[in-house]
This record gives C-alpha cells, sequence and structure tokens, in this order.
C-alpha cells in the first residue's frame, strides 16, 4: 500500500506528456507575460483595504513592517517554487512538483487543497469586485435591486450577478487563449500600478510627520465611536484580531499575507511559458519585488497622511484623501480597485483550472478533462466546468467564513513546495536545474518555519473547515484518483521507477 500511495512520477514523463498534441498547451508567454500575471494578481483588494485595517488594529505606521515580513515569508516560498518551476516546467504548480518528489498521495493533497484555494479566491474577489461596482453605480445614482447585489450584511436573498457575470466573462476569455489572456491583463495592471503610484507620489505631499507617532503603538487607541471590526477583514478571515506591539506587526503580516496571495499562481503557467527554464524565476521574483515594494510605500503614505487610529477599515486610501480635502483620488482609487480586481480574478481561475487540467492529464480526475481545445489549445472542459461553478459560488453563497480558508490553503501549499524542494535535491541530484534555490537546506527549512507560523496565526476555526476538506479528498483519492491514476495502470513507469 505505501508503495502505491507514494510512488513518484519522473520530471521526464511529466515532460513528456506536455508533447501529446491532445493534452498539450500553446507555448506563448514571457518573462515580462509572467511577472504581468504576478503583479495583475497580488495587487487586488490586499492594498486598497488590509492597510488601514492592519494599522488601526495591528501596527499602526509599523503596517509597512508588517508587510516587509510577510514579504520575506513569500520571497522564501517564491526561490522554492522558482527552482521547481524551472526544473519541472509543467502546469499545476505545487501539484506537480509534489509529484515528482513526494508521490502521488502528497500530489493529490495538494491539488485537492488548490482547487480549494484558487475556487474560494476567485469568488471572494469576483464579490469584492462586484461590491466596488455597486458602490460606483451608486454614486452615479443608479442603485442595483437587492435581489441581484451583494448579499454580505443583508436580510434579502438573492443572487449576485455582476459577480457571476464577472466570473463567466474572464471564464471565456480563458478559454479563447493564453495570448489573449496576457494581453488584457496587461492593459489592466498598466491601470492599476497607475492608480498605486498615483496614491503614492500624491500622498507624499501630504504627509504630516506627526501621524508617525507612536510608529509602532503599544495599545489600542481608544476613541469614541470609533469600531474595530471590518467586514472586509471578517470576509476574508472571519476574525478582526487587535493586538499592538511587536506582536501586532507579526499578527498583521499574517492578515497582510493574503495581499501576497497570487505569485505561485504564476508557476501554474510553466508549461504555457516559451522558456520556462529562465522566465519562470524572472515572473515569480519580479513580481513578488515589485508588489512588495508598492504595498510598503503605499503603508507608508497612508499612515503619514492620516492617523492610523482614524484610518477607515473599508476603504482607507480613498478615505485618507477625503480626509485630507482631496475627494477627487478616492473616486479614482474605487475606479482602479474595481479594475483591477478584475486581473485577481482571472489569474485566480487561470491557476485552478491548470491544476484541475494537470489532474485530469494524470488519471487521477476524469481524463476527459484533460483535452486541449483543437484550435485553441486551451483546457477548456474544465476552463467551463470551473467558471459555472464558481460563478454560483459567487452569486448564491456567503463567504464570511469559507474564504478562511484560502489562506490555509495557501499556506499549505508553500510547505509541501519547500520540503519538495529539499526531497528532489536528494533523490535526483542529477536534474539540470536552471534555477537553484540558495542556501539550501536553509531557505527551505526557513520558508516551513515561517509559513507554519502564519498558519498557526489563524483561527481554530479555520483548521477544523482545512481538516473537513482534506477528509473529503481523501475519501475522493481512495475511491476513484488511486485506482484510475496512470501509474496505477502502468500507463508511465516501470516498478523499478518507483520510490
Amino acid at each position: 500500500m505505501s508503495s502505491t500511495l507514494f510512488r513518484t512520477k519522473k520530471v521526464e514523463q511529466s515532460i513528456l506528456d506536455t508533447e501529446e498534441p491532445e493534452h498539450a498547451l500553446k507555448k506563448s508567454l514571457s518573462a515580462l507575460d509572467l511577472t504581468v500575471f504576478g503583479v495583475g494578481v497580488i495587487i487586488g483588494t490586499g492594498i486598497f483595504v488590509l492597510t488601514g485595517t492592519v494599522a488601526k488594529n495591528n501596527a499602526g505606521p509599523a503596517t509597512a513592517l508588517a508587510f516587509v515580513a510577510a514579504g520575506v515569508a513569500c520571497a522564501l516560498a517564491a526561490l522554492c517554487y522558482a527552482e521547481f518551476a524551472s526544473t519541472v516546467p509543467v502546469a499545476g504548480s505545487a501539484y506537480t512538483f509534489s509529484y515528482a518528489s513526494l508521490g502521488e498521495l502528497p500530489a493529490w493533497i495538494i491539488g485537492w487543497d488548490l482547487v480549494l484555494e484558487f475556487a474560494l479566491g476567485t469568488a471572494v474577489v469576483a464579490v469584492g469586485w462586484s461590491g466596488y461596482i455597486q458602490s460606483l453605480m451608486d454614486n452615479a445614482g443608479w442603485a442595483m435591486p437587492a435581489a441581484l447585489g451583494s448579499r454580505e450584511g443583508s436580510d434579502v436573498f438573492g443572487f449576485d450577478i455582476l459577480a457571476a457575470a464577472l466570473v463567466l466573462v474572464l471564464t471565456g476569455i480563458l478559454v479563447l487563449g493564453m495570448k489573449l489572456s496576457a494581453r488584457i491583463t496587461s492593459i489592466v495592471v498598466a491601470i492599476k500600478v497607475t492608480v498605486v503610484l498615483v496614491v503614492i507620489i500624491a500622498g507624499a505631499f501630504l504627509i504630516k510627520g506627526e501621524n508617525y507617532d507612536p510608529f509602532i503603538p503599544k495599545e489600542q487607541p481608544v476613541e469614541a465611536g470609533a469600531s474595530l471590526d471590518s467586514p472586509l477583514i471578517q470576509l476574508m478571515f472571519g476574525w478582526a484580531p487587535s493586538n499592538f506591539g511587536v506582536m501586532g506587526i507579526f499578527t498583521a503580516a499574517s492578515v497582510v499575507f493574503f495581499a501576497f496571495i497570487g505569485f505561485d499562481v504564476v508557476a501554474t503557467a510553466a508549461e504555457e511559458t516559451r522558456n520556462p527554464q529562465r522566465d519562470m524565476p524572472r515572473g515569480i521574483l519580479g513580481s513578488l519585488l515589485i508588489c512588495t515594494a508598492l504595498y510598503v510605500a503605499v503603508s507608508i503614505v497612508v499612515t503619514g497622511m492620516q492617523h492610523y487610529s482614524r484610518l477607515s477599515v473599508d476603504a482607507p486610501l480613498a478615505d485618507a484623501f477625503k480626509a485630507t480635502g482631496h475627494p477627487w483620488y478616492a473616486g479614482f482609487i474605487s475606479f482602479g480597485a474595481a479594475v483591477g480586481l478584475t486581473t485577481v480574478c482571472m489569474i485566480l481561475l487561470l491557476g485552478q483550472t491548470r491544476v484541475f487540467f494537470a489532474m485530469s492529464r494524470d488519471g487521477l480526475l476524469p481524463r476527459f478533462f484533460s483535452r486541449v481545445h483543437p484550435r485553441f489549445k486551451t483546457p477548456h472542459r474544465p476552463t467551463i466546468l470551473l467558471g459555472v461553478v464558481i460563478a454560483v459560488l459567487a452569486g448564491f453563497t456567503p463567504l464570511t467564513e469559507l474564504a478562511a480558508l484560502v489562506n490555509i490553503g495557501t499556506l499549505f501549499a508553500f510547505v509541501v513546495v519547500a520540503i519538495g524542494v529539499l526531497v528532489l535535491r536528494r533523490t535526483r541530484p542529477d536534474l539540470h536545474r536552471a534555477f537553484r534555490t540558495p542556501w539550501v537546506p536553509v531557505i527551505p527549512i526557513l520558508s516551513v518555519c515561517a509559513s507554519l507560523w502564519l498558519m498557526i496565526n489563524l483561527p481554530a476555526e479555520t483548521w477544523v473547515r482545512f481538516g473537513i476538506w482534506m477528509a473529503a479528498g481523501f475519501v475522493v483519492y481512495f475511491l476513484y484518483g488511486r485506482t484510475h491514476s496512470r501509474l496505477a495502470k502502468g500507463e508511465e513507469t516501470r516498478p523499478e521507477q518507483t520510490l
């Protein structure tokens, strides 16, 4: 039993699978495309909302340090992802990496985890996008009927038609091809980055030095009428932590980590990259570095414009400009946030479909979903299926508590990938590695420790739900995946090729 559960798929065989005509994705992406994808998915709700939440509830002006801490944790994982993505340039990201290093059961577990992570992430972002659009419509005097709008905090049962429509439109774009997706993403990312740069440059002239005192608050400020409960933070995490001091920075880091989710999605596009050995490390590390710098700059500016105790928890950037007598920027920021969330939604959906496609190509899910479109060379079947499911999820399902699973799912993937680097270095030292994670085993071990530390800071309820989803995954694997796997059928390896 153990020999079958931990049978590994050779890296060479994974690469050969990408050359099968019916199961091969089109290679069309460059390093610039990958970097744009990374920036497109990382910069989203986090930079426009979480800055105010953690500044007011946890770290004050030291929110910049929280972003640095979260960025360092992500950088450790990114170095591991970069080695794997350049060594095993196959769709599936952490799932494929695990299959090559840890074995079939761990690969299934991480694939099952990623399917949930990307599905909930896409739905959460779609609902957030719908809320921004409805806010802009309200400002223009166009009210969305309650039955067709967002349901969070509403007693009216309805269907969020905007969120569902966004998912379906993006599904169609992904079916039509990666290059089209990359072009649309480039345009939207340019708009989004422009908005962020305007916030930084314009806000820098409105900074007041006294707002940085104290830089690291030792206790929570008490103000009449101040509310420390953010609907969005509870939407994403199911909780609203409120400790301060040095520990507040680390707690804030576990919260703003949500703002960094996405750089790992770049790895799912490895198979569609023209020169993955060179371009995957550049795309992963480049996008993370750019976004960390922007996050730190925005947090420094917004806490300098307005004292952290008075920051809004729902729209801190926009409201900070209003408070300083510049309401025009508020509308500009809201527009940028709404536009920017479209790329976040699309790239998360892209990541999920590629993981699903890779699992079906290996036989762990029905092989029906592993055939690509004869013209567009995209995995159209899983894209359409998952797009419809997520559209319904975003339209009907309140996500207040379930969305907390997005963070724990991502951190779990980071742990598995870091361990996989150590295992593959030992089992396959002969592999050509275009990019090598430096200071092995120190960097992978630090990545595991940092991810586990952030996981510990998540609430117990999240761990329970995560355990339930994993238990369901074990049932599906033993009832279907283990016997339908191509390795189980002997289609790809001989017994001596397994561990």
